[in-house]
């Protein structure tokens, strides 16, 4: 018997509405490692974004080096496997794979290449060993599949599904021939399944997801005990697979996530097949509230409520504020502020909506342009590179233009200092 802990999307580093959230990641991490130490788990799979970014800063590395270290020395069996995202930078993740080796911990990244441009689909293999010591889990590890990563079909279909199916369906032929009768198979993702439900308005997964390529689900065969995914964030199955699931991210990436369900996946495996599966939920330290919590009012309505919300006793939750105009009101935000005060909320947006002539409501902002308001700079340059080139944005051309936004915040902050 073997038990796994399927996680995914810790994006490690975000911010949110320019808050901090590395409190809220170490209270998750905390949990985790509690979660691991009480259940006994013989392997944690992370199932890519572990971080935000993928120039992630010292605190959110050494947050994750730490996590590492901490588990595996207080958890002599425990094995760790992580594939990267797309929010990840493949080569700067997978870089110190030898010294986490010595902690028992397996990254997949890079898809690599032999002579010829075949893939190495040996370093994809990853084999997970039970508490005897004895191999029970054979671990296909894909990362986040890009272009040239998976192999060129000659398909009048979607040439990424196509490909991306392809890519499973080698590894799993060549582990399916090493596979002994008591062992399993477990297949990792990073990708947007067929089938998966995303919140209408939620512009970090759409942000995350830029315009991929749909996979369908029949890529991962009913010869896979389970497969791990990554990518969405509501925790979920997939095209109503028990076996094939989306773990969620830990904690909400925006006000469309509140009312997720966050959490982990725990999955025994005996007798070559996955025997059980549980869903875990983790603690929210934060909450996210919407006043109101349904559509828009008018100011009146809106800062009447504002003053009405009880104190917060202790981590100051995030508040988004809908509020209806007939006009542009300049001294909103003060009013909003001042309605606020001492009750311990920290206000991550105003959103506004204005009446037309006519009395039907109209949006001041267009979708497109909300959605912006949920992105970093970063991410904003990134998906806009993607849509124009059909490539991911050049990590050399990442880092010139993280330098050049941290140089223009300084020169603001002195100029306003």
């Amino acid at each position: 018997m073997i038990r796994i802990l399927h996680t995914a999307d810790w994006h490690l580093g975000q911010t949110f509405f320019g808050y901090d959230r590395a409190v809220e990641h170490e209270v998750f991490l905390n949990w985790l490692s509690e979660e691991i130490r009480q259940k006994e788990i013989d392997a944690l799979i992370i199932a890519g974004d572990v971080f935000d970014v993928s120039n992630p800063s010292a605190a959110s590395q050494s947050m994750y080096y730490q996590f590492i270290y901490r588990v595996t020395a207080e958890n002599p069996n425990l094995q760790i496997v992580i594939v990267a995202g797309n929010h990840d930078s493949a080569a700067r993740l997978e870089a110190p794979l030898p010294l986490l080796q010595a902690m028992r911990t397996e990254v997949r990244g890079v898809v690599r290449k032999r002579e010829g441009g075949e893939i190495d689909y040996d370093h994809l293999c990853v084999e997970l060993k039970n508490r005897q010591g004895e191999v029970e889990l054979l671990c296909m590890a894909v990362p986040f599949l890009r272009q040239g990563d998976y192999p060129s079909l000659q398909t009048e279909g979607n040439q990424y599904a196509e490909g991306v199916r392809e890519l499973y369906t080698q590894l799993l032929q060549r582990l399916w021939k090493r596979r002994k009768a008591n062992q399993s198979i477990l297949a990792i993702g990073h990708l947007q399944a067929t089938g998966s439900e995303i919140a209408e308005k939620d512009y970090s997964e759409r942000t995350v997801i830029g315009g991929l390529e749909c996979v369908s689900p029949d890529a991962f065969s009913e010869q896979i005990a389970y497969t791990a995914l990554g990518h969405i964030h509501k925790a979920q199955r997939v095209s109503g697979r028990e076996n094939v699931r989306y773990a969620g991210s830990p904690i909400p990436m925006s006000f469309a996530e509140k009312h997720y369900h966050h959490g982990v996946v725990m999955v025994t495996f005996d007798g070559g097949c996955a025997v059980d599966i549980e869903r875990i939920e983790c603690p929210k330290l934060v909450p996210l509230v919407s006043v109101p919590n349904g559509e828009p009012a008018l100011p009146e309505v809106v800062l009447d409520a504002l003053k009405d919300l009880p104190v917060a006793e202790e981590m100051a939750p995030y508040l988004e504020v809908k509020v209806l105009l007939e006009e542009p009101e300049p001294m909103l935000r003060q009013a909003i502020e001042e309605a606020l005060a001492d009750k311990n909320y920290r206000l991550a947006r105003i959103v506004s909506t204005y009446h037309n002539d006519a009395g039907r409501v109209e949006k001041e902002e267009t979708d497109w342009k909300r959605g912006l308001q949920e992105m970093s700079p970063l991410q904003i340059a990134q998906s806009t590179f993607e849509k124009i080139y059909q490539a991911e944005m050049p990590e050399e051309l990442t880092e010139l233009f993280q330098e050049a936004y941290l140089a223009a915040t300084r020169k603001e902050e002195e100029e306003e200092g």
